[in-house]
């Protein structure tokens, strides 16, 4: 361990203390976020009319305050564009993340006052560092730079005092001024609007940077770092970054994108995961062993967990705050934070693969699931098809969307997948037989549909050109690490609109 890495090591194991004592504080931690973020937040126009008092308790809090999704706080959201205060958060908000989906062309936006982007980002980000270097003893992790890849939007006005961006660029725009010296590239590059001219002044920069940590999307990253490998002419990142040793990940599974980093890499190093999003960074992987991530509770969120059963049927009774979760059962993930959003379905649903200390899996979307016809196919199922038949057949996919195909005079259907491969299998059918079993295997409803071709008749498919997602993406305007396909669709809207750009593609 270098000196620099040896001396925040040690001034730091206090808040590692605190992570480890999570098993036995963590409720108690709840706790007191509700009551502190209540405190400070109940005379906002959103929260004033249910009438908090003193010391509201949880089920006071849960009584009174719908559970939302966006849509009913859009109309808050466009007065604080316009410049009214104390609507959501009692604190000024001069930013907002930009957060947009891939199936329609909203922007979502979200608030970030300064205070929430302290006590949640900024705090939980360290986190992430510290517990890695409980666990690592012999990093030399600040003896050279971290490469972070953030989103494509420059922050733009609104008006009103009001800034937009993908978090990403928020956090970049504020991050203490330490961040420049630890960190490629600049600012400057980072916050540039155009994705292609970004990666024109990236790729030389990082290629000659001494570079011993990575931060960012999977495949985006992956995408960036083949093209730094290009531009030096290197066999693996290890001959560029000999320093390299750990990947902090987010935003994707980055189950089938393992083996690709794995043969690119040149040397063993370390994988995190993450759980960051614009809304706030919720969960981190402390422990390398150990793939469930540690939920942050004293990061200025309070928490609750939907059943995902009870909350395909709309019952809100089954809704429980931490004390209440079980451990492998599926759930929406509700939050409450003080940067001004509360009892919030932000859309992930996540299991508990851990109780005291609570730990975490995403396993897949509120709205990105394929149940068309009872097989309730979830992300993580099929994140786990691809990652077998991969290691299966020695194939590496790049990008995947899958969505249902409905015959509806037969009664019955079918599931078709779109993939692109940077290494195709020898036998796309063999491929396509070994998702179908494993799908089978870990998902009893899949197989319930799938006895006899009763319901759901063999998955079809399509092998992709290399491109296509990123050209939707582009005609899109969504390029960037903070963009993704989603894997799952519950109608065939995005698979049609990519079978349109590879039809475009082949006319020209």
């Amino acid at each position: 361990m270098d000196l620099l890495t040896k001396i925040l090591h040690q001034a730091t194991k206090h808040r590692v203390k605190v992570l480890n004592s999570y098993a036995k504080t963590g409720e108690a931690l709840q706790d007191q976020q509700l009551r502190y973020i209540l405190d400070r937040s109940k005379n906002t126009a959103y929260l004033a009319p249910f009438r908090l008092g003193q010391q509201c308790s949880y089920e006071q809090f849960a009584s009174s305050v719908p559970v939302v999704e966006y849509e009913a706080l859009a109309p808050y959201i466009e007065r604080m564009l316009r410049g009214e205060k104390n609507v959501l958060s009692p604190y000024s908000v001069t930013w907002m993340a930009k957060s947009s989906g891939t199936s329609n062309d909203r922007s979502k936006y979200i608030p970030v006052p300064k205070i929430y982007l302290k006590q949640n980002h900024y705090k939980a980000g360290s986190d992430v560092v510290w517990s890695y270097l409980a666990e690592n003893p012999d990093s030399r992790l600040f003896a050279s730079k971290g490469f972070v890849l953030g989103g494509s939007h420059a922050p733009t006005y609104e008006g009103s005092g009001i800034r937009t961006g993908d978090v990403s660029a928020i956090l970049v725009q504020n991050m203490p001024s330490i961040g420049e010296w630890i960190r490629v590239p600049s600012k400057e590059i980072l916050l540039m609007g155009n994705w292609e001219e970004k990666l024109e002044k990236l790729i030389p920069v990082i290629a000659k940077a001494d570079v011993g940590s990575i931060s960012g999307v999977p495949s985006w990253l992956l995408m960036v770092i083949k093209r730094v490998l290009d531009y030096t002419g290197a066999k693996s990142v290890a001959e560029i970054w000999n320093n390299i040793e750990v990947f902090f990940h987010g935003g994707i599974s980055f189950d089938p994108y393992r083996a690709e980093y794995g043969s690119i890499m040149g040397k063993e190093i370390f994988y995190r995961e993450t759980y960051n999003a614009s809304e706030g960074f919720f969960a981190l992987q402390d422990e390398s062993q150990d793939p469930g991530m540690l939920l942050l509770l004293d990061h200025a969120v309070f928490y609750e967990f939907w059943p995902l059963d009870a909350y395909n049927r709309g019952d809100e009774r089954a809704i429980v705050p931490l004390s209440g979760v079980k451990r492998g059962s599926p759930y929406a993930m509700i939050i409450t934070t003080i940067g001004g959003l509360y009892r919030y379905i932000i859309g992930d649903v996540v299991e508990f693969t851990s109780i005291y200390p609570h730990k975490i899996k995403i396993v897949g979307r509120t709205k990105s699931y394929i149940n068309a016809f009872g097989e309730e196919l979830m992300v993580h199922n099929a994140d786990k098809a691809i990652e077998r038949a991969c290691a299966e057949t020695r194939a590496k996919v790049s990008e995947y969307t899958v969505a249902p195909i409905v015959l509806a005079e037969e009664g019955r259907g079918y599931h078709r997948w779109l993939i692109e491969f940077y290494t195709q299998p020898d036998s796309p059918e063999q491929f396509a037989d070994i998702l179908d079993k494993t799908l089978r295997e870990i998902n009893s409803d899949y197989d319930a549909k799938r006895f006899n071709d009763y319901t759901l008749l063999p998955l079809k498919m399509s092998i992709v050109p290399n491109g296509t997602f990123h050209n939707w993406l582009h005609s899109k305007g969504k390029l960037g690490g903070q963009h993704k396909v989603p894997r799952l669709s519950n109608n065939a809207d995005i698979l049609n609109a990519l079978l349109d750009v590879v039809e475009k593609r082949a006319s020209t």
